[in-house]
């Protein structure tokens, strides 16, 4: 596993003379005090392949042995060059699939679902997913609903059909499904690069149905597992607001202490938020520690993984 993230920072002391919300207002509301941005001169092409750089560190094979290439994200530098392309491109590697795979902020799991069907069919064996979200290229710091929302970074996943090495992390199980005949569904969350940009046009409609539909996800994808809650170490969600995370615990009768989290400082990443809290925390995590991912998709989309340590 491997991540980017851009070393620029805004706080929230920035928007109370864009769009009128105070740095305090804000915080309470999303739990979010800084977020990431990218430079003028990067987008999701170049974070991903910086995500693929920082993964090939603990990679032990070549990555001209990767025969599938997945890239698994909503925003978007060119929706014909993907970043799939790029990356062969960039890496050379020569005869691999490559696709793009797109469920708003539930991206990542339906990519990781893309790959357990490549394996189960046997058209692939080594496979790299690429997670890269550039948010703040669309997003509008003047809107009051979700401009102070955003944050960029990009993730890199390598992943095999068998076990390569000692510290191979196992996906126990990957859970996804559709929810557009759910609350708003497509109207809850847009991104419409030539109208308004990215928007959240009913907030609360998404925070009611992220809580109940990330722990439907959890559910589903712990009784495929044969596993019970109690199993569990340690929980990630989508990092979109803080305050779904504390719901989410309190339905699930944990504490925050359960969760890793990282929108205070990032803000909303997207659909590379949960596994780059994965990717950040990985050394917390003991040998022989299950993990939980769940996420929420603007959309409507909902998605769950399990791995073990």
């Amino acid at each position: 596993m491997g991540c980017y993230i851009p070393a620029e920072r805004v706080t929230n002391d920035y928007f109370e003379s864009v769009n009128g919300l105070t740095p305090d207002w804000i915080e309470q509301r999303t739990g979010i005090k800084s977020r990431s941005k990218c430079a003028p001169d990067e987008n999701v092409n170049t974070m991903g392949i910086k995500a693929v750089e920082d993964a090939l560190k603990h990679l032990p094979y070549d990555i001209k042995d990767v025969d599938l290439i997945v890239a698994a994200h909503y925003c978007v530098y060119d929706t014909v060059g993907t970043v799939a392309h790029i990356v062969q491109q960039q890496f050379g590697i020569n005869g691999a699939k490559s696709v793009y795979v797109s469920s708003a902020c539930s991206s990542f799991i339906n990519g990781l679902e893309v790959v357990e069907g490549y394996f189960a069919m046997g058209k692939a064996k080594k496979a790299l997913i690429i997670c890269p979200e550039h948010n703040t290229y669309y997003s509008n710091p003047a809107d009051q609903k979700s401009g102070h929302l955003w944050g960029d970074a990009a993730v890199a996943f390598f992943l095999s059909n068998e076990k390569v090495a000692e510290s191979d992390i196992k996906v126990i199980d990957i859970y996804t499904e559709g929810l557009g005949d759910i609350g708003k569904g497509p109207g809850g969350v847009m991104l419409r690069p030539k109208e308004d940009g990215i928007t959240m046009p009913d907030g609360r409609d998404v925070f009611i149905h992220a809580c109940r539909y990330m722990i439907h996800a959890l559910n589903k994808s712990l009784d495929n597992a044969g596993l019970k809650r109690e199993e569990i170490s340690k929980y990630i969600t989508h990092q979109a607001n803080k305050r779904i995370v504390a719901q989410v615990a309190h339905q699930l009768d944990l504490g925050m202490d359960s969760f890793y989290n990282n929108i205070e400082e990032l803000g909303n990443t997207g659909s590379a938020s949960a596994p780059l809290v994965l990717v950040q925390n990985y050394d917390k995590i003991e040998k022989g520690e299950k993990v939980a991912l769940m996420v929420f998709g603007g959309g409507y989309s909902c998605g769950c993984f399990i791995i073990e340590k």
